[in-house]
């Protein structure tokens, strides 16, 4: 890595898929793509493994890439409880690898990734995947759109967030 360069890890969060995208920003602000993809937890196991799968990925990745920064989607207001709580299980997953790790952690709400990457908080998983593709100059966008929206949440740190000086 050259001298200034540094690392940010976005993850979007899920209990049965999380993505992740992990990029590496110049001091010129040009960020550039170097792993992304989905963390599949066993369907069928109870919560408390699927947890554990995803905490186990996650500090897999932060010991590998050493982030300055891990960049999370925030849980966002839904309609099904339950769902929320198991997101919120899967962020604590999250939190708790990248604080054990001496890691950094941002926390951006949905709207304010889509804002930031596409311009629009409204935006589709189409128009995130989209703009990933244009802003790294990728031949495609990344597939599937939960590895996009991960890198979606890294993009959003390095255009949003403080680095050092």
């Amino acid at each position: 890595m050259a001298p200034g360069e540094v690392v940010v890890l976005g993850i979007d969060p899920g209990t049965a898929v999380t993505g992740y995208g992990v990029v590496r920003r110049a001091p010129t602000g040009r960020v550039k793509l170097v792993e992304c993809g989905v963390i599949r937890t066993s369907a069928g196991e109870p919560l408390a493994e699927r947890i554990r799968e995803i905490y186990d990925s996650v500090h897999e990745l932060l010991q590998r890439h050493v982030p300055f920064a891990v960049s999370v989607e925030a849980v966002f207001q839904g309609k099904n409880v339950q769902s929320a709580l198991k997101l919120g299980h899967a962020r604590g997953a999250i939190l708790l690898a990248a604080s054990h790790a001496g890691v950094r952690i941002a926390e951006y709400a949905p709207r304010q990734i889509k804002k930031a990457v596409v311009g629009n908080g409204n935006a589709s998983k189409d128009q995130v995947g989209f703009m990933v593709q244009q802003q790294l100059r990728l031949r495609e966008a990344p597939s599937p759109a939960d590895a996009a929206d991960g890198v979606a949440a890294a993009l959003c740190h390095c255009l949003m967030g403080s680095f050092p000086a």
